[in-house]
């Protein structure tokens, strides 16, 4: 499915990683964590003549992105590379620059997370799908069904000290099966509307947004035995579905 739309794909990428230290390029399954990304980006771009963009502090994170080849003249500011500042101020940064490049403004821009690779270009076609055809929609990102319900297995603390489930129905009797659906957010891609960059929004779940949910596995990459399943999984061929 090709479209007319602009599209800017952006890949932000920061180089202080404390969960697992140089996790961006470190090697998984022979290859570098970034150029996963990297090259699903490069295929859905040449799909839709999309632009590709990097968004980094860290000049190793440059190198091994010019291996793969994706070549950028943005550096990200220092005030956006500390662990406070969020996702979409970095993201609409690197929007600005590169649309006062083009001389125009994208239509649409989709953000892929390097920490959560397990994506397919037909899950980023399917989505897209999904977000051209609701008008009223401005951001969409990928879910899995959730392991835990907070209708039926989550608990929270109350005002009086003592647990009990994070949300609750009036019914008497609630079984996990009847319980209202539930996602986990996967953090593999983001789909934006332009509009949402100039609505002062701070993160991507809006009034209207969609969900994206995956028929395969996907996890993000936030420990270093996260980064040791996958690399097994990627190593031995235990993925049901080709990156």
């Amino acid at each position: 499915m090709a479209s007319q739309a602009n599209i800017l794909i952006t890949i932000c990428a920061r180089g202080g990683s404390k969960g697992i230290p140089g996790k961006n390029i470190k090697l998984l399954g022979g290859r570098t964590l970034i150029d996963y990304t990297i090259q699903t980006a490069k295929k859905f771009a040449e799909r839709h003549a999309a632009v590709i963009t990097l968004s980094t502090d860290y000049e190793d994170i440059l190198q091994a992105a010019a291996a793969s080849g994706l070549v950028t003249d943005y550096r990200r500011p220092e005030y956006l590379a500390t662990d406070e500042a969020g996702k979409i101020d970095v993201i609409r940064d690197i929007v600005l620059f590169e649309e006062k490049k083009a001389g125009k403004k994208f239509d649409y821009v989709l953000d892929l997370d390097v920490t959560s690779p397990l994506r397919t270009i037909e899950d980023l076609e399917k989505a897209f799908s999904l977000l051209l055809d609701n008008k009223e929609a401005i951001t969409l990102f990928s879910v899995n069904a959730a392991a835990r319900n907070p209708y039926f297995n989550m608990v929270e603390q109350k005002e009086n000290g003592f647990y009990g489930l994070v949300k609750k129905l009036e019914q008497t009797s609630l079984t996990r099966q009847s319980a209202p659906k539930v996602y986990d957010l996967n953090a593999s891609f983001y789909w934006y509307k332009r509009v949402f960059f100039d609505s002062g929004l701070k993160t991507p779940i809006t009034t209207n947004t969609l969900i994206y949910q995956m028929n395969h596995i996907c996890f993000d990459l936030d420990h270093v035995i996260d980064f040791e399943f996958l690399d097994f999984l990627i190593t031995n061929h235990k993925l049901d579905f080709e990156l």
